[in-house]
């Protein structure tokens, strides 16, 4: 389980998360939603430590984040961000392989149980045919599924997850959610698509102005009457072989003559 209590970050002048609290459950996956600069990929910055708050806690399994030691945390939690980089001379293998760094002492070199598992992850994702092929030279979604790979090959207890979607296919969007929530790890997972996050989330939180607007299972939180206000449109939700799908349209103000 990760825990935020009251946690705060600000740029410059302006807040962007303010006193939030949060909690991501063993076994279910925890989306965070909310328009743009409303904080998500501060929030979950905070909640790996890559951001310290300069207000309350963040516990993982109920330890303070930071009294963790760097390999700790790595053993605990697994991180994809969205990458902008990839100049490197690594191939997708040796990558993926990178995962195993935290299960290695200082001086020990991967051995064959460390290939084996990175080989499966390269699998699971849908990538093994990658394999020998030089990170740097794949596409957005290719690099994006390998990194996915790498966050696996960590078999962390908690999985991080920034609009992990981003550059995919509607058909991989698909599939690497359907891993995630099949992982059975405490996962977070920030989504801009609300379909997406409707079908593979556990829980929600949206967040809005600094602070949590609503959190809670997924048909809690993905009421129209909650995300119209947040998100300025019109919104409309069917339950379809209980299925939860939500439609947009522009409302009477913003239909321009």
């Amino acid at each position: 389980m990760i825990a935020a209590a009251r946690v705060s970050w600000r740029y410059g002048a302006n807040p962007v998360i303010d006193g939030v609290d949060v909690t991501a459950r063993p076994g279910r996956v925890l989306g965070l939603i909310g328009p743009n600069g409303s904080g998500k990929t501060t929030l979950l910055r905070l909640l790996y430590g890559a951001l310290r708050s300069p207000t309350g806690t963040v516990t993982v399994d109920g330890d303070p984040l930071g009294t963790l030691s760097p390999r700790e945390a790595a053993r605990r939690m697994a991180v994809v961000v969205q990458e902008t980089g990839g100049e490197t001379a690594l191939t997708v293998a040796e990558m993926v392989l990178l995962g195993r760094g935290p299960h290695l002492s200082t001086f020990q070199r991967t051995g064959p149980a460390d290939h084996e598992v990175a080989a499966q992850c390269l699998r699971r994702v849908g990538a093994t045919h990658l394999a020998a092929r030089s990170f740097a030279g794949l596409s957005g979604g290719e690099r994006q599924r390998v990194l996915i790979a790498r966050a696996l090959a960590q078999q962390a207890t908690h999985l991080l997850l920034d609009e992990p979607t981003n550059h995919l296919d509607i058909r991989y969007q698909h599939e690497i959610l359907r891993l995630v929530r099949g992982l059975g790890t405490c996962s977070v997972v920030v989504l801009h698509d609300l379909n997406l996050a409707a079908r593979y989330c556990d829980d929600l939180v949206l967040l809005g102005d600094g602070g949590v607007v609503a959190a809670g299972p997924v048909a809690d939180v993905l009421e129209p009457k909650v995300l119209e206000p947040v998100y300025g449109i019109g919104i409309r939700r069917l339950d379809v072989d209980g299925e939860l799908h939500l439609l947009f349209h522009p409302t009477d103000e913003e239909i321009i003559p």
